[in-house]
């Protein structure tokens, strides 16, 4: 019988009137998108006063732009290092992490470490942007309240896009763009049934920042006005180069975090110096390059900058956001990739001003879309860089232009970078999140539906008795460990063709290549699988390492889940 006794069953009941946790959840929902707001206008307002004791106004000395930003790298380093470890980065796949691997698990620590270390981090100068922390730190509340509530880890997971929406409701001031994020790059899925709850927190946290800090769309800009049907032309051209800019940026960005990561251990702690330096030394020649730089995006949007000047500063903030975010500093890329933008925008605009000024429009207009294109190339969500540009700016006029530069940007970045950025980040660090192919309706069978235990053949064994257990069994197929570590799968035809070999390590090593799958996908891709490699069992592996066997799937198993097959195992 359920225990009545204690405070979180009474409080339960109280918020509910029964002991249901779904309800429990949807109360929760209002109660994190409020402390969510209230944390990150904390972390707005904590990230300027420290920006403006750093960089006090009026005094402009050389040293500080490089100081400043190598010491704060340096002190963030050392914390993210010693105590912070999952604090590192932008936090969107720690996020992911959450839901898909630790059971919607992410400790307060983690929570205090992103916050602190990014308001240091950010305030120095590092060319990092503060909105993919606020979704770790949102995530993270979220993960922290469901657990004190006592809600079971399925509720628990179900809370980490509640807490992620709110936070980018208050980071960007755009409620609707929120909940499109989270549906569509955090959890992967449209019609998640968590929307409710999702659209409930992302509006309290967006009136608890409109109560605090009032109502300013992030970015003011001048009304835009279509000059000439002719100028659609242009911005196709924008979504090209938003798309060769985007992939640019996510293939940089990957190279260099693999050289960071192939550095000795004992490097770890003082890598974040090599961004905090760079983005230093930059900025002696252009102090533009230092922080996010949204004061300098307002005014690429105002056409208040030279060509030269825009051009520049788009080379150099993809190499310098770039190198930040590899080397390990604490801090996100949705900022940089909208000043990436407006600048890449800024420059095609001032050309084709410049060639057509009776026929387009003033360079601010394609800097507006070109930081959708950018948002659209880099983070792959191209239905919420529409909608986020249209409440950032609140000019509904330029929805067409932005959709046909975002869709085109997304289009080409997907052509040259084939992998998504934070799917690309989880698989570098040996995280398998789902890709397009987990992202069918939740209704369809997942593999978990027909997964079961399965007995691996020790790598030491002879081929000559496998062979018999695979005759008696009547398999094509059967797993190989060591010590608890899968090394793969054996087959019949691999033991026929094993010529002189007497044990199953002669054929398997442990670092073989072999089909699996995770128990969140579609079991379609199980059967997909198995007639690709001619397998007729899978094993079903850990998305956090794929050498750790949860279970197996057998063929005819499958088949039978399908209703093709015989009722014998």
């Amino acid at each position: 019988m359920p225990n009545d006794k204690g405070w979180k069953p009474r409080l339960r009941n109280w918020i509910t009137g029964r002991p249901g946790e779904e309800h429990v959840t949807l109360a929760l929902s209002v109660v994190i998108g409020a402390l969510v707001g209230l944390v990150v206008v904390a972390f707005i307002l904590l990230t300027g006063r420290l920006a403006a004791r750093m960089y006090p106004p009026g005094v402009e000395t050389a040293w500080r732009r490089v100081m400043v930003p190598a010491l704060g790298s340096l002190v963030t380093g050392y914390l993210l290092w010693k105590f912070f470890p999952q604090a590192r980065g932008s936090g969107i796949p720690q996020t992911k992490f959450a839901i898909f691997v630790t059971e919607g698990y992410i400790s307060l620590r983690t929570v205090i470490g992103k916050f602190v270390c990014c308001s240091a981090s950010l305030a120095s100068g590092i060319a990092l942007g503060r909105e993919g922390p606020s979704v770790h730190i949102g995530a993270g509340i979220a993960s922290v309240l469901g657990r004190r509530c006592g809600l079971s880890p399925r509720n628990v997971k179900a809370l980490i896009p509640v807490g992620a929406s709110a936070a980018l409701a208050a980071a960007f001031n755009t409620p609707i763009a929120a909940v499109l994020f989270s549906l569509e790059e955090v959890l992967g899925d449209m019609h998640a049934p968590v929307l409710g709850s999702v659209v409930l927190s992302s509006a309290t946290s967006w009136m608890v920042l409109h109560l605090l800090l009032g109502d300013e769309p992030l970015f003011h800009v001048p009304p835009y006005h279509l000059v000439h049907p002719a100028e659609f032309l242009v911005y196709a051209v924008l979504g090209i180069v938003g798309g060769l800019g985007s992939a640019s940026f996510v293939k940089l960005l990957l190279v260099m975090r693999v050289w960071f990561k192939r550095l000795p251990p004992s490097t770890r702690w003082f890598q974040p110096v090599a961004g905090g330096l760079l983005v230093g030394v930059l900025g002696l020649f252009l102090p533009e390059v230092l922080g996010v730089g949204y004061d300098y995006v307002e005014k690429v949007l105002g056409g208040d900058m030279l060509l030269r000047t825009v051009a520049v500063l788009a080379v150099l903030k993809i190499i310098a956001t770039a190198t930040c975010y590899s080397s390990g500093n604490a801090g996100g890329i949705f900022g940089p990739s909208l000043f990436i933008g407006a600048t890449l925008g800024g420059v095609v605009g001032s050309l084709a001003h410049a060639v057509f000024p009776s026929w387009t429009a003033s360079p601010g207009a394609y800097a507006l879309v070109g930081m959708g294109a950018a948002f659209a190339g880099i983070v792959r969500t191209p239905l919420t860089s529409v909608i986020m540009i249209f409440e950032m700016t609140r000019d509904y006029s330029i929805i067409v232009p932005l959709m046909i530069a975002n869709l085109i940007s997304f289009f080409v970045s997907q052509r040259l970078q084939r992998q998504p950025i934070y799917e690309a980040l989880a698989h570098q660090e040996g995280v398998f999140l789902p890709g397009d192919e987990a992202r069918e309706h939740l209704a369809g069978m997942r593999v978990s539906d027909i997964l079961r235990k399965g007995l691996p053949l020790q790598a030491d064994a002879t081929l000559a008795s496998l062979a018999e257990r695979l005759q008696e069994a009547n398999r094509n197929t059967w797993l190989v460990a060591r010590d608890g570590v899968l090394w793969g799968v054996i087959t019949r035809a691999e033991i026929m063709a094993a010529g002189h070999a007497r044990v199953v390590r002669d054929v398997v090593g442990p670092e073989s290549q072999f089909a699996y799958v995770h128990a969140d996908q579609p079991l379609s891709l199980a059967l997909k699988k198995m007639g690709d490699a001619g397998l007729d069992i899978l094993p079903v592996v850990s998305r956090a390492d794929i050498r750790q066997l949860l279970g197996i799937v057998t063929l005819t198993e499958t088949l039978n889940a399908y209703g093709l097959g015989r009722n014998d195992v």
